[in-house]
């Protein structure tokens, strides 16, 4: 009996330990626009067991994203990306890939991609940018300006924010047109949100640039994403 109780002891201590661990790893990694806490830890966490038991999807499968509307993508300015995808994290929320190598040229032109498409001068007068509200405020967004005429009217659907990048992994997420954000994940660039009463089925998280030449592929999405939320084809 003692040795019973002794066993039960040590699998509770295990079982505490493990999860503390993955709470505080959780914390770690930036919890985005979840609050930091164990409430919050919990909600995601319950989340998770939800979508895993009642509505598990393959988040790198394009085809519950709509095929229809504008295009601002093509598969000529977008190639298959080079490489296998990276690992995600295990948690729901917040989003987020493993690290994975970038060049100190592509983070420093990662770390200023928001504030240098809006300074743009064929984007300035539709967007501006801003703390993410997706995120919490932990990362720079662009945002499109409410009085720009013509304006698409699913672009309000979060908050108007059209990008942001989360600066714990380098990745980003983007409200892109359908048709353009099934581009994304076919040709290997993102993955679809895990969380589908939060976000459009169109705002997808586009992987880390590992390059220079990356990063201005991922600009030419985010760019996408402007003109999805404008309503017309913009270019730089």
């Amino acid at each position: 009996m003692a040795t019973q109780l002794q066993w039960l002891i040590a699998g509770l201590a295990l079982a505490s330990a493990a999860f503390w661990y993955d709470f505080k790893s959780w914390q770690r990694f930036g919890t985005g626009g979840t609050p930091p806490t164990l409430r919050g830890y919990l909600k995601i966490r319950r989340w998770g067991l939800y979508l895993s038991l009642f509505q598990r999807q393959n988040l790198f499968d394009a085809s519950p994203i709509p095929n229809t509307g504008p295009s601002y993508l093509s598969p000529s300015t977008l190639p298959p990306r080079p490489g296998p995808r990276p690992a995600t994290t295990r948690w729901t929320l917040p989003q987020r890939q493993h690290r994975t190598p970038i060049t100190p040229g592509a983070s420093a032109l990662l770390a200023s991609l928001m504030h240098d498409v809006a300074a743009s001068p064929a984007y300035a007068p539709y967007i501006s940018t801003g703390p993410s509200k997706t995120e919490g405020g932990t990362g720079a967004a662009i945002y499109v300006k409410p009085d720009v005429e013509g304006m698409n009217p699913d672009a309000g659907k979060i908050f108007y924010e059209v990008a942001h990048v989360h600066p714990s992994d380098s990745s980003l997420h983007v409200y892109l047109a359908p048709r353009d954000a099934r581009l994304v994940v076919q040709s290997g660039w993102g993955v679809r949100f895990p969380v589908p009463w939060l976000a459009p089925s169109s705002w997808v998280m586009v992987w880390a640039p590992r390059d220079e030449g990356e990063v201005g592929v991922v600009r030419g999405i985010v760019g996408a994403g402007v003109s999805f939320a404008v309503g017309r084809g913009v270019s730089e």
